[in-house]
């Protein structure tokens, strides 16, 4: 209880300080086409750039998944191939045991 109390009133205090702080000042007008013409065209640029890296790096994490699962299945494959001949050497043994006797 006593530290919710403590946060509710740094709250108010916290909120009184920004309730006292000056405006900030107003921008000016907007500028002059020419000046704002170059920023949008690199903002785009730039935009086009960050677009074609996350292409890049959605297809390469892709592509790990992908090579991923296919050495899981491959893995998987190779366990069941060992379990089958394991199987099988087993059962030789146990029917070359009684032909033995």
């Amino acid at each position: 209880m006593n530290k919710l109390l403590a946060t509710l009133i740094a709250g108010l205090f916290a909120t009184s300080v920004f309730a006292q702080a000056p405006a900030a000042p107003a921008k000016p007008a907007a500028a002059p086409a020419a000046v704002a013409a170059p920023a949008a065209k690199a903002d785009a640029k730039e935009a086009k750039t960050d677009a074609k890296a996350d292409a890049k790096a959605a297809d390469a994490k892709s592509d790990a998944m992908e090579t991923k699962a296919k050495a899981h299945h491959k893995a998987v494959k190779a366990k069941t191939k060992a379990k089958a001949a394991a199987k099988e050497t087993k059962d030789d043994a146990k029917a070359a045991a009684p032909a033995a006797k």
